[in-house]
């Protein structure tokens, strides 16, 4: 039953991370809502991203841990925080919630006769065309792994037990905001395997083609992240309750 909870919060939390902020990254992006600017567009989805992570790290941070992402997941496994078996768990959670996510905001935005779900879309990353700067594939790869190490070490620093616990929420929050600041106009910004895989199954095309970079390159970078983090703080720096994030 515990670990049933578990597994609802994480599919919940990350279906509400996908409809909120991939909506507005759409509302900005393709339905042109940015007015123009592109930097208010950037800076619109970024907050949208870190507060809505934020509000879910102390709904249900006590719960699940509020992963809410693969990437966070593997990044606790290999800190030890979480065991195989309910990282698998997570996993499958969070996948069925990005997915769950994007076709409940697929089918509030096809209530507008503005919206096409090939040219609005649905706030999938990409590189290339479907990147602003039109970045390659290596760089795109290089920049997720970067971003998703940078992102996973925070957020096992924020919640190790010689940090304060209250203020978690606010730390990862506003670290997946600057992430986002940078990283919207390179490759979309995904840090999270569960957001980038739901907006491409519905849009398709190179979208869906291109997604398992922002699959695996997140992985690879919680990976990292997490191997960092235990090089500089040692393996006794563990959360409450063995927890990524406890509130």
């Amino acid at each position: 039953m515990e670990a049933g909870r578990k597994y609802l919060a994480e599919f919940l939390g990350t279906a509400v991370l996908v409809f909120f902020a991939c909506g507005v990254a759409t509302l900005m992006f393709g339905f042109g809502f940015d007015g123009g600017s592109v930097a208010a567009g950037i800076v619109a989805t970024a907050l949208a991203f870190g507060l809505v992570l934020m509000g879910l790290i102390y709904t249900i941070g006590s719960i699940s841990g509020c992963h809410v992402n693969p990437a966070v997941t593997i990044g606790a496994l290999v800190a030890r925080r979480i065991s195989p078996v309910e990282a698998v768990g997570y996993w499958v959670a969070q996948f069925a919630g990005g997915i769950g996510g994007a076709l409940v905001l697929w089918a509030v935005f096809s209530g507008s006769p503005a919206y096409s779900r090939t040219k609005t879309g649905l706030g999938a990353d990409g590189w290339g065309s479907l990147s602003m700067t039109h970045v390659n594939g290596g760089t795109a790869f290089l920049i997720e792994v970067i971003m998703t190490a940078i992102f996973i070490f925070v957020i096992l620093a924020a919640t190790s037990h010689f940090n304060h616990a209250a203020v978690a929420g606010l730390v990862i929050g506003l670290t997946l905001a600057f992430i986002h600041l940078f990283g919207i106009a390179l490759t979309g910004t995904s840090v999270n395997p569960a957001r980038s895989l739901g907006p491409a199954l519905i849009v398709g095309g190179t979208a869906l083609k291109q997604v398992w970079l922002f699959i695996v390159a997140p992985l690879v970078g919680g990976i990292l992240g997490a191997g960092v983090f235990l090089g500089l703080h040692g393996t006794n720096a563990v959360a409450p309750e063995n927890l990524p994030v406890d509130l």
